[in-house]
C-alpha cells in the first residue's frame, strides 16, 4: 500500500455549483499534475447543489475536458424525507434541486430505506423517481452500504440523455441560477468543552421544535470529562449521535457543527450553542461534604469531578451509593 498526500480544496464562495468559472476548474487543473498519485476524481456536494454546473465543468473548459472523462452522476435519495422534498414549492425561478438532482442521475442510491417499512411505498417512491428520470438504476441501501464497484469506473454518463431532456445544456453556461433564499446554512468552529446534559437538551429541543425545517446536520464535540468525541448527524428528527473516537494529546479540543435548513435562526444556533460551554471553575472539589437532590436532598461527599461527562461524582453519607451530578446548579 502507499499513502497519498491529502488535499483540501476550498470553494470560496460557498457553493459548488456556481463555480463552474472558478475554484473547481482550477482545483481540477492543479489536480491533474499529480495524476500518478490517483485514479479518478470524486466531487461531492451537498444536497442542496444543482449538479447542472459541475458537469457542465467537464465539457466546457478545454483544458479540463482533455485530462478527464466524467464517469457517473450518483444521487443518494433519502428515502424517508424524498417525496416531501420533490413536493415541495419554490419561489418563482428557483429551482427545486431535489428534482434537479434525481433528473441529472444516472444511478440513484435510495438510502435509508430500512426506515421505510412498507414495500409498497418503497415502489410508489421508485414509480415516482422513474417519473423523473426513466432510465435511472435504482439501487437500494442501508446506511448507504453499497459496493464501490456499484460507483466507481461503471461508465453510466451519457451527454445524449442529458440533451434530449436539456437541449441548451452547454448553450447556456453562463446563465444563473438561483438558489432558494430561505435556506441557509449554519456552522461554527469554538474553543473549549460543553457540559454533556446541556448539550443534549439543547439537541432535544431543537430536534422537537425545528426539525421540520432542518435539512441534515452534523457535528463533533468537545465534551467536559469525556476522552471521546461526541459525534452526531442527523437529518429532521432523524438524530443519532455517540462517543467515538479518543481525542489526541496534541488536538484540541474543539466543537465543530453545521446545520443547513430553512428559516434557520443563526444567532439563535450560535447562543444557544454557546451556553453549553463549560466557561466557570466547579465550586466544589474532591473530599467536599455537598448536599445533592436524590428524591429529597441528601448529605455526601464529592469523589470525583467532571466524571465521565458529570460535573461531579458523589458518595452518599448514609447508603455510601455513589451518583453523579450533572450540572453545577443548586437544584441539583
Amino acid at each position: 500500500s502507499e499513502n497519498v498526500g491529502e488535499e483540501v480544496v476550498e470553494v470560496l464562495n460557498g457553493c459548488i455549483c456556481c463555480t463552474v468559472r472558478g475554484d473547481l476548474v482550477t482545483a481540477l487543473k492543479n489536480l491533474y499534475t499529480k495524476i500518478e498519485q490517483f485514479n479518478g476524481v470524486i466531487i461531492e456536494t451537498t444536497g442542496l447543489a444543482d449538479p447542472a454546473p459541475v458537469v457542465q465543468t467537464f465539457f466546457v473548459d478545454a483544458d479540463v475536458r482533455s485530462k478527464y472523462k466524467l464517469d457517473s452522476v450518483i444521487t443518494v435519495v433519502d428515502a424517508h424525507h424524498i417525496r416531501e422534498r420533490l413536493d415541495e414549492k419554490k419561489p418563482e425561478g428557483v429551482e427545486n434541486e431535489a428534482v434537479e438532482q434525481v433528473v441529472f442521475a444516472d444511478k440513484i442510491l435510495l438510502n435509508k430505506t430500512d426506515l421505510v417499512e412498507d414495500e409498497n411505498e418503497l415502489l410508489d417512491i421508485e414509480k415516482d423517481l422513474k417519473k423523473l428520470n426513466p432510465n435511472v438504476v435504482i439501487h437500494r441501501t442501508k446506511y448507504s452500504d453499497v459496493s464501490p464497484k456499484e460507483l466507481l469506473n461503471i461508465g453510466a454518463f451519457d451527454m445524449k440523455r442529458v440533451l434530449e431532456f436539456e437541449p441548451e445544456f452547454l448553450d447556456d453556461v453562463d446563465q444563473e441560477h438561483e438558489h432558494d433564499t430561505s435556506i441557509v446554512s449554519a456552522s461554527a468552529k469554538l474553543d473549549g468543552e460543553v457540559n454533556q446534559v446541556m448539550l443534549m437538551s439543547w439537541i432535544k429541543r431543537l430536534v422537537i421544535e425545528d426539525g421540520a425545517n432542518l435539512y441534515r446536520y452534523k457535528g463533533v464535540v468537545a465534551v467536559k470529562g469525556k476522552e471521546e468525541k461526541f459525534v452526531f448527524q442527523g437529518v429532521g428528527m432523524l438524530f443519532s449521535g455517540d462517543f467515538q473516537g479518543e481525542w489526541k494529546s496534541d488536538e484540541p479540543r474543539q466543537s465543530r457543527f453545521v446545520f443547513i435548513g430553512k428559516n434557520l435562526d443563526k444567532k439563535f444556533l450560535m447562543e444557544a450553542f454557546e451556553s453549553c460551554l463549560v466557561t466557570r471553575e466547579l465550586r466544589f472539589k474532591v473530599g467536599d461534604t455537598v448536599e445533592v437532590n436524590v428524591r429529597g436532598f441528601k448529605k455526601g461527599t464529592v469523589i470525583a469531578l467532571w466524571d465521565d461527562g458529570n460535573a461531579y461524582r458523589v458518595q452518599l453519607t448514609k447508603k455510601k451509593a455513589e451518583i453523579w451530578v450533572p450540572v453545577d446548579i443548586d437544584v441539583y
